[in-house]
């Protein structure tokens, strides 16, 4: 991750920059407002730290060009402590953050950092759920894709999902789904469950999913 730094004061900027290259970031340095700007134009950085008081032009001018063009996370560093400063650049210009150097704190200012930084990613795309049944269109999803079930495994896997983590016993399954189990016994069971795990499992021999509790019967993962 990229920080630049803008402050015109030589002792701040260095110990800001040793600190910053020390925890892992790579760090720029622009000394005036017109650097700054140029410098974040030329290396794109993942977060400003911006004075407010810098020279040639201001800090509140560079944050209001920055946000003309860009998203990136600013944060304000800077001696003005004023609340109305504060909300200037907070409300009105668009920074993500306020620190003032009357209470300068090097561990601070890197916890703040990092939380503007998780705060600015990008949220991560949820992935889908291992399993989804949709009983309007009697369809079985796993991690998003249909799988094309027969009736009779489509019943088993809406059984077991019923209660997700219930070890459903092989008499409780044929009676479900062999309401007369006279022309079914415990080994039609086994040979469904064996048929949709070649369907919903990612290795069959090897599932995730539709679980064997060894004696007792069969359960859907939770």
């Amino acid at each position: 991750m990229r920080i630049l730094v803008c402050e015109d004061n030589p002792d701040i900027q260095e110990i800001l920059s040793s600190f910053l290259t020390t925890a892992g970031y790579d760090v720029v340095r622009a000394a005036t407002g017109v650097e700054g700007l140029r410098r974040f134009e030329e290396t794109q950085p993942d977060l400003v730290l911006l004075d407010a008081m810098l020279p040639e032009k201001n800090g509140w001018e560079v944050l209001r060009e920055i946000r003309a063009r860009s998203e990136t996370p600013v944060i304000m560093l800077t001696a003005l402590g004023r609340v109305q400063d504060k909300v200037r650049a907070l409300s009105e210009l668009g920074a993500d953050d306020y620190l003032t150097k009357a209470s300068f704190d090097l561990a601070e200012v890197g916890a703040r950092i990092e939380a503007v930084l998780r705060r600015s990613r990008p949220a991560m795309p949820r992935e889908p759920r291992r399993l989804e049944i949709d009983e309007a269109r009697k369809r079985v999803l796993v991690r998003g894709e249909e799988v094309s079930l027969s009736p009779k495994e489509y019943r088993l896997v809406t059984l077991l999902a019923s209660s997700p983590g219930r070890v459903f016993s092989s008499d409780e399954i044929l009676d479900r789904l062999w309401p007369d189990s006279r022309y079914a016994n415990p080994q039609d069971v086994q040979k469904y469950v064996h048929l949709v795990r070649k369907k919903i499992e990612e290795d069959p021999s090897d599932p995730k999913l539709l679980l064997t509790s060894r004696g007792f019967g069969y359960r859907l993962a939770v």
